[in-house]
């Protein structure tokens, strides 16, 4: 498999990058099918990369499909297939079942293009991919959270939906480090299907079984956002050289902002920006030429609480600007009480 990394780009597509073999009377009909815009701020930016890409100014016409369950996805796709568009970009809500699917397409002659995350499908089912490294980015998080020289690890490890790539990838590095260390504990590992007051929840419980922990790993912003709102709720500090280490993933602006600011300690790139690397695949299809980057996965890296710069959270936060929550102090707490 060829690969190449390309680096973050957030900036608007230059109108050179849309396929200009459609003319005014004929659209290339792309289906999309993609998770629920509303799962995460990630998900929202990418949905909107989409959208503004694939647009009839631009030669395109789009049919998305949003959900989260994997059996709709596939089902939804059946039907494009049938209905005839003639690409399908596909940013799988599960990693199997989608062999059919793929089967089906390549009957018809209709390219899949695999966008934002991979599934479990022989390479020779699909274009291209365009993705970012799922294990990459839990093994990044797993290195930063062993440089911090913990004696011993209590983690809650809050994933996201379970089968998906994000969650596979980033709870695999986890996985290992605690099966190879005995100083690195889960004290619970619970899907919160990236849903904020779920993970408030999972980690409300922990706090009332009165069980020790000093990490929170959450594979997500918002379910790191809702874990913060259980530790303020108990009046446990969190954050650079408090009592819980958080982590998250996606880096929302918001998200950004609460690390420099000091209440996280570390949040993981997950790049949404992938439409004019898809467009550019397109382009070469339409022009007849062979795809010969089958795999393309996106750069990333992890922020740091003690490093993070203004222009950091200015070129890599996604999303919109929240005000940053201060966590109340003990005297705060104790008055509420």
């Amino acid at each position: 498999m060829k690969k190449r990394m390309i680096g973050l780009a957030l900036g608007v597509v230059t109108a050179a990058a849309f396929c200009m073999t459609a003319n005014a009377d004929e659209l290339i009909r792309v289906g999309v099918i993609n998770n629920d815009p509303n799962e995460s701020g990630y998900r929202t930016a990418n949905v909107k990369d989409l959208e503004e890409t694939f647009s009839e100014e631009n030669g395109f016409e789009m049919v998305p499909y949003y959900s989260l369950n994997n059996d709709k996805q596939i089902d939804q796709a059946k039907q494009m297939l049938l209905d005839g568009v003639d690409y399908l970009l596909l940013s799988a809500a599960a990693t199997t079942g989608w062999d059919a699917v793929l089967e089906d397409a390549q009957a018809e002659d209709v390219p899949v293009i695999l966008f934002d995350r991979t599934i479990d499908a022989d390479e020779s089912l699909y274009v291209a991919a365009v993705i970012s490294d799922m294990p990459k980015e839990g093994e990044t998080a797993v290195a930063w959270l062993e440089s911090q020289g913990l004696d011993t690890y209590n983690i809650i490890h809050i994933q996201g939906t379970m089968g998906s790539a994000a969650q596979v990838g980033r709870t695999g590095a986890l996985d290992q480090k605690v099966a190879d260390n005995d100083n690195w504990n889960i004290v619970v590992q619970q899907t919160a299907d990236w849903n904020a007051e779920t993970a408030q929840q999972i980690v409300q419980s922990v706090i009332d079984s009165g069980e020790e922990f000093n990490v929170i790993y959450a594979e997500n912003d918002d379910m790191a956002r809702g874990a913060v709102k259980a530790l303020d709720a108990a009046g446990i500090s969190h954050g650079v050289g408090k009592d819980v280490i958080v982590m998250g993933f996606d880096c929302n602006k918001w998200a950004l902002k609460e690390l420099k600011a000091g209440n996280w300690n570390y949040d993981g790139q997950c790049n949404p920006f992938q439409s004019q690397y898809l467009v550019d695949i397109i382009n070469k299809l339409e022009a007849g030429e062979e795809i010969t980057e089958k795999t393309i996965y996106l750069e990333e890296q992890g922020f740091d609480a003690t490093t993070i710069t203004d222009e950091d959270i200015e070129n890599f936060g996604i999303g919109a600007e929240e005000v940053v929550e201060e966590p109340a102090t003990e005297a705060e707490t104790t008055a509420a009480e």
